[in-house]
């Protein structure tokens, strides 16, 4: 194997999660894969995984080793897209993520059409509540609202974004519409569970000053596009991005809540929370990718050219 061939086959077993799976994505037996992985740390005179009859995991060098084959592999797959793109057609991959809503809504209709527009670019979407580590999951951009806890990531507003509290008419036709927050535990309310934890702490300006409140979840979900199904149905009231749920509102199919009021569910959220790109820490960017960029900028423009209402 050549160096190149080295880099792909770690970071296969890495991403499949084991030899089989591997082998099973690389069309070659375990029998092979094994063989392979054997030379390749006897070329590099180092133990690149633990291996047990159940699990293979990266050792200490095998992760230093995994991190630098991504950082090589991708700028090889840029190189190769310059290279495509000198006769004019615009080629290559591109890998995006966003959550499960705004994707479904909006971003999947943008890159549907720009893969008509371009069709030697091969596009994948994963749609996700969490901000997975883009390097690891080879992913050239992510789309995500408010504040990111990794500072080294590079990051591109798209539009302006708000926490807005929901219910469908037929909820609050039933139920009654809460006219101060502290009624909010005697509603039904639908919570998002991110990572284990219950995003059930609400706040609130209530004249001035900042007031937590957490309410009782009855139904709970971790994703927010069932979330906002729920809403639609009169399940009770939620807490989401006002692009999620922008188009429900406009049409009257939800109203808002608080709307002067609800600040978000997190010590670290504010009410004003951005719709921005993500994008790896990288010195070169893929013409794929900033082209998309603009294109979707441009598209949810013309698509839905306002922004949030009071």
């Amino acid at each position: 194997m050549g160096k190149l061939e080295d880099l792909h086959l770690l970071i296969q077993v890495v991403e499949a999660g084991g030899l089989a799976a591997a082998g099973r994505r690389m069309h070659l037996s375990p029998a092979t894969m094994s063989a392979r992985l054997k030379a390749l740390e006897e070329r590099y005179q180092t133990r690149f995984f633990h291996r047990s009859t159940r699990a293979i995991s990266l050792t200490r060098i095998g992760e230093e080793f995994y991190q630098s084959a991504l950082r090589v592999m991708n700028e090889m797959e840029q190189a190769e897209s310059k290279l495509a793109q000198q006769d004019g057609v615009l080629s290559g991959t591109l890998r995006i993520s966003a959550p499960s809503d705004f994707g479904r809504q909006h971003l999947s209709p943008a890159l549907l059409a720009f893969c008509q527009l371009h069709p030697h670019v091969k596009c994948t979407l994963q749609l996700s509540e969490e901000l997975e580590d883009l390097i690891a999951q080879r992913l050239d951009m992510s789309i995500r609202f408010g504040n990111l806890p990794d500072s080294n990531l590079v990051r591109r507003e798209i539009r302006h974004n708000a926490r807005v509290l929901v219910a469908s008419p037929d909820y609050l036709a039933a139920h009654g519409t809460p006219g101060h927050p502290l009624e909010l535990p005697q509603h039904r309310c639908l919570i998002m569970e991110q990572r284990g934890s219950l995003l059930n702490i609400w706040r609130f300006d209530v004249d001035g000053e900042i007031r937590t409140l957490e309410v009782t979840p009855a139904m709970i979900c971790d994703d927010g596009a069932l979330l906002r199904e729920w809403a639609l149905a009169g399940a009770g009231i939620a807490s989401k991005s006002w692009w999620d749920v922008k188009r429900d509102v406009e049409s009257g199919r939800l109203q808002m809540l608080f709307t002067e009021q609800f600040i978000g569910f997190s010590r670290y959220d504010s009410q004003h929370v951005g719709l921005q790109f993500v994008y790896p820490q990288r010195r070169f960017q893929p013409l794929q990718v900033s082209e998309f960029s603009e294109f979707f900028i441009n598209w949810l423009s013309e698509t839905d050219p306002g922004d949030f209402m009071r």
